[in-house]
């Protein structure tokens, strides 16, 4: 058993060949998550149905987790990223093929066992890679690779769709995953203590980080109210270029997540968290109220400042929190909770859809009201982590000479910032 590789800069070997494999894989799925919700909504699924076909996916997702998550710590991190990203392909070949919701359903259902581990996989092996000392600005430039995706990703994907069909669109997205997968065959992995694979509640879950995955899912809860109608809301109030939306939250990523990296890592985690969940609050009184392209760009820079800097600091906590060899069980913790905020979040919003509109409400005027009901569990988040706020404070800020080392903690003491990834 090797041990773990120490590195005193962000931008090393390993850490360059994660963050442009990350980009790749984040192009290709950014492309078309946003096109499976509205490609069912066109088939005739009601808001309800367009809840369950976006949150599907996290069943095979959760089923998957007891077996892949000891593997992360056991096995070669590189190998099971290609064959996720392979499973995934297969589902975009499959929805490239649908003509109906049930053939969605079922590609969603085997997309769900490739993306329940590839956005934990990637962050594990972005943390394996770098200093811990620079952990969570590390992790924010990490992050920049997604946000580049997210900015460009949606925005090809809906404009494709317009100018294709929807099942071109996806072959397309498939064939981007596949160029994922040739830039994941050279990597190398950074050397690390590897621990015997065995199926157990202990590498399922990491308790460590039990507390900042709860602020995770319920973060994740309200935000998926957004991610997955908004393209239908838009078209609703005869929005166009709503893909601009999410290349403006991406833009505004790029330009905030490294100062905010910066910030949890020099002044404490608490001065990102609780700052950024009380802005993500006004974000959703905003989008109640949007009815024009400018006011949902508006919206699109909020939300970065929101969301944008406090999800990543609390992932970024929760991997100091968690011992190195362990880490492939850390980042899976925070997707199991990140998996079931997306299993009941998008379900529950389609039903309180519906709901409303069938006592009366327009098809229009019934998401206003649940963009303001989501904001329930923003306000959880922000009490949860006002009653942490000691425990965040507590977190030892390395000195610069430590940081000049590039040293790494032994494993159990608490490293030092968290990590990534929404959506």
């Amino acid at each position: 058993m090797g041990e773990t590789q120490k590195y005193d800069k962000i931008w090393n070997p390993i850490f360059i060949s994660v963050f442009i494999a990350n980009i790749c894989i984040s192009m290709g799925q950014n492309m078309m998550h946003t096109l499976v919700p509205k490609f069912a909504y066109s088939l005739g699924a009601t808001a309800t149905i367009v809840g369950w076909v976006s949150s599907i996916f996290t069943i095979t997702a959760l089923a998957i987790r007891p077996f892949s998550n000891p593997a992360f710590d056991s096995f070669s991190k590189k190998k099971l990223l290609i064959i996720c990203l392979l499973d995934v392909m297969v589902s975009f070949i499959i929805y490239g093929m649908a003509h109906s919701v049930g053939v969605i359903i079922v590609a969603r259902l085997i997309q769900g066992v490739g993306t329940g581990c590839i956005t934990p996989l990637c962050l594990a092996m972005a943390a394996d890679a770098l200093p811990e000392n620079k952990l969570g600005s590390g992790i924010g430039v990490y992050m920049i690779g997604q946000s580049i995706a997210q900015a460009i990703g949606p925005n090809i994907g809906l404009n494709m769709s317009e100018a294709i069909g929807y099942n071109k669109s996806f072959l397309i997205g498939a064939a981007v995953l596949f160029v994922g997968v040739l830039t994941c065959i050279p990597m190398k992995e950074a050397d690390r203590p590897k621990l015997p694979y065995r199926i157990s509640m202990k590498s399922l879950l990491a308790k460590e980080a039990l507390p900042y995955s709860f602020m995770m899912f319920l973060m994740s809860f309200a935000s998926s109210a957004i991610f997955s109608y908004i393209a239908i809301y838009a078209g609703l109030l005869s929005v166009e270029n709503i893909g601009l939306y999410f290349t403006v939250n991406a833009v505004a990523l790029l330009i905030i997540r490294p100062f905010a990296g910066k910030i949890s890592d020099t002044k404490g985690f608490d001065k990102v968290i609780l700052p950024g969940i009380l802005i993500y609050i006004v974000c959703f009184f905003m989008m109640a109220r949007v009815r024009t392209l400018g006011g949902f760009l508006i919206v699109a820079v909020v939300a970065a400042l929101g969301n944008g800097i406090a999800y990543p600091a609390i992932q970024a906590v929760s991997m100091k929190k968690v011992p190195v060899e362990r880490r492939g069980s850390g980042t899976s913790t925070n997707y199991i909770f990140v998996d079931l905020a997306n299993l009941f979040g998008p379900l529950l919003a389609g039903v309180m859809i519906d709901g409303f509109i069938a006592r009366g409400t327009s098809e229009a005027g019934a998401y206003p009201k649940v963009f303001v009901i989501m904001i329930i569990p923003l306000v959880a988040a922000f009490f949860y982590a006002l009653k942490m706020r000691k425990e965040l404070v507590a977190i030892d800020i390395p000195p610069k000479t430590e940081a000049a080392e590039g040293s790494v903690p032994a494993a159990g003491e608490l490293p030092d910032s968290v990590e990534e990834g929404q959506k």
